[in-house]
């Protein structure tokens, strides 16, 4: 009687299963690191500035705004709603502060740079107001500047928001 065995030992090893098994796994992580690599190359990355050493040597220009707002007690009280921004800003620390005539406001997400808007609200007595495009819901960061930039209040959100938004002051 022949053993089922015997024949194996008078093949070459290429017409065996189990090398071909044994180096199906290593072939199977060469080619997916291949894949990683094209899609790392081919694709941006979202969250990184293009101009990034730039923006950061203005970091203290933009601290220096965050103060500047800061020391004249600078607050802004919001609603939002689904197509408008109401807002009335309140400087605590300043009798004399000039009120601008406009502000520019910029809401901002955090990881999805694509949703990001800005837009002007106009003074209208003493309040301010303009129309936006009320954003996804989530966390959103939302800065408010004068149009001379000479200071600026940023805050945080969660959308939708009941009730009122204060940005700023003690």
């Amino acid at each position: 009687m022949r053993n089922s065995g015997d024949d194996d030992f008078g093949r070459p090893w290429y017409r065996h299963l189990w090398p071909w098994l044994l180096m199906l796994g290593p072939t199977l992580v060469i080619v997916a690191g291949f894949v990683t690599a094209w899609i790392a190359y081919s694709t941006s990355d979202g969250l990184v500035a293009e101009d990034y050493y730039r923006k950061g040597l203005v970091v203290d220009q933009t601290v220096a705004r965050s103060q500047e707002a800061a020391k004249q007690g600078l607050r802004l009280q919001a609603r939002l709603a689904e197509h408008t921004m109401d807002a009335l800003l309140v400087a605590t620390n300043n009798e004399n502060f000039i009120y601008p005539k406009r502000l520019r406001v910029t809401l901002s997400h955090p990881t999805r740079a694509g949703l990001d808007q800005e837009f002007m609200l106009d003074r209208v007595g003493d309040r301010y107001g303009g129309k936006f495009r009320l954003p996804a819901s989530g966390h959103w960061l939302i800065l408010v500047e004068d149009e001379a930039v000479s200071w600026r209040l940023m805050g945080n959100a969660v959308l939708p928001i009941n009730g009122e938004l204060t940005i700023g002051g003690p």
